[in-house]
């Protein structure tokens, strides 16, 4: 008789689950035995066919498997070249490039010869299996800007110009007169301030906003300048005069000086948020002011100091600088901002201040800080200063204003490229960090050293007028390869004649 205990290997189905059990009991041990010979692979990269910008700060690559990271970071290729620093998490790794990358460029990532971390632990080379071949790719916006035109039908209107392939874009009618603006950083449209060309003033300066043209292809559409449809009005001024203004790094905020028409002494912000009417911050009136790169808040010049004010009407100051006179730019951070300190010896400072309370002087002079704009890496600062020259025969003082870089660490300063004398010159620095844009006077459409020395018909030109009777030209300077010894390249002068050159985002 067979014993009790046996009798379930009688029954089919048990003994079905008893051999397969026995099965996967074999292909477990010879799995252990041999290993796991599927090749590791990408499974994500966050970059891939999308369209990255300077803000775009990192990307990121996700793997199937944990993975032997210095064989990752050894072979993992860009063409062309994007330097930077790898950080990770389990089996993500994120890449953060040192500068933003290149604009107008076709990027390729590559990952070959990379193995998991059990295969690298094992030590058997000749058994190991390599990670799927990878490549990935993004592109970046082709390097436009923006100026207020000077000459013939440009005069007055606000136009887009794309480098590569040399397209402008007017974007304004002819019937209005571009006095400043701002591009909002999806580069689809331009906030900009503007009076009529007749019957006007600058006290009655209005605010629109125009789209650019640019499409989801990066392209310019054919110009619809004169197309009113286009131009959309953001702030009148019927009861207000409109002032200097200024659009948040996110594009969700406008800030404008006001003035009222009717109340005598009204006068201070004005916050503009997405679709709603603009309203007061009933604040204590203030000189120069600039959103900080949170968006969050103001920085403007009250009293002996600058303070900085959060958006909400009669809001306390978030914080107070008492030293200084106005904050020339943030960098890209939002931890650390140049400022200028006015001297009771009549001399201006450049300063560096932070979030951590440092404030160090960078230069000290006795001529003009114009202006400043960090790198994108924050590294160094490029200014427009002036020298303050005498002319003793005519018993009058002249500033001569030049283009500078100063290191941040050092507070060593080099002198750039020396300008003609002018009253009206701005400059901006590219979102990647690769070219310089400025205006400048030139003389017969040419740029030498003896233009930017000894140019004195021009200068009596431009001290004659508020508006130079010169028209300035843009120069283009590239500072990808500048050495620490040597200036910048050859400036490139554009057959472009205009003011306030501003790089799209």
């Amino acid at each position: 008789m067979q014993s009790s205990r046996f009798k379930w290997f009688a029954q089919p189905l048990d003994r079905y689950a008893l051999a397969i059990v026995a099965i996967l009991s074999v292909a477990i041990a010879l799995l252990l035995w041999i290993g796991d010979r599927t090749a590791p692979q990408v499974r994500d990269f966050s970059w891939q066919g999308q369209r990255i910008d300077a803000n775009d700060i990192s990307f990121s690559l996700s793997f199937n498997r944990p993975m032997d990271r210095e064989s990752v970071e050894k072979n993992l290729k860009f063409e062309p070249p994007l330097v930077g620093k790898i950080s990770w998490s389990s089996r993500r790794m994120s890449y953060t490039p040192l500068a933003p990358a290149t604009y107008g460029k076709s990027y390729q990532v590559k990952l070959e010869n990379a193995y998991d971390r059990f295969a690298a632990e094992s030590g058997k080379n000749n058994k190991k299996t390599a990670i799927d071949p990878f490549t990935g790719s993004f592109k970046t916006p082709s390097p436009r800007f923006a100026y207020i035109g000077s000459q013939v039908e440009e005069k007055g209107r606000l136009v887009i110009y794309d480098i590569l392939s040399k397209e402008k874009r007017i974007l304004t009618p002819s019937t209005l007169i571009v006095t400043d603006f701002r591009i909002y950083p999806d580069r689809q449209k331009i906030l900009f301030g503007a009076i009529a060309l007749t019957g006007q003033n600058l006290l009655d300066q209005k605010l629109y906003t125009v789209a650019t043209g640019i499409d989801q292809n990066d392209r310019l559409t054919p110009n619809l300048a004169d197309n009113l449809s286009e131009i959309k009005l953001i702030l009148d001024s019927d009861d207000y005069q409109n002032f200097k203004f200024d659009l948040s790094p996110d594009g969700k905020n406008i800030l404008v000086q006001r003035l009222s028409r009717q109340q005598v002494g009204r006068y201070g912000l004005w916050l503009i948020k997405e679709e709603q009417p603009a309203r007061s911050l009933e604040n204590q009136p203030g000189g120069d002011f600039m959103f900080t790169p949170d968006s969050a808040s103001v920085a403007i010049a009250q009293g002996e100091g600058v303070a900085i004010l959060p958006l909400e009407p009669q809001a306390p100051p978030l914080d107070f600088l008492p030293r200084f006179g106005t904050v020339l730019n943030f960098g890209r951070s939002g931890i650390q901002a140049a400022t200028i300190k006015f001297n009771k010896d009549y001399t201006r400072s450049l300063y560096l201040v932070n979030n951590q309370g440092l404030q160090k002087e960078l230069t000290k002079i006795s001529g003009s800080i114009i202006g400043a704009q960090f790198d994108p890496q924050e590294k160094t600062l490029y200014c427009l200063l002036t020298d303050v020259e005498q002319d003793t025969a005519k018993n009058i003082f002249r500033e001569k204003p030049y283009l500078a870089a100063i290191d941040l660490e050092s507070a060593k300063l080099r002198r750039i490229l020396e300008l003609p004398a002018q009253r009206e010159i701005q400059f901006n620095i590219s979102p990647d960090g690769q070219s310089i844009l400025l205006n400048s006077v030139t003389p017969n459409n040419t740029l030498n050293s003896n233009d930017f020395i000894n140019s004195e018909d021009t200068a009596r030109a431009s001290r004659s007028s508020r508006t130079p009777q010169v028209p300035t030209q843009l120069i283009l300077l590239s500072i990808n390869n500048q050495s620490s010894n040597q200036d910048l390249s050859q400036p490139n002068v554009l057959s472009i004649f205009g003011t306030s050159p501003r790089w799209l985002p």
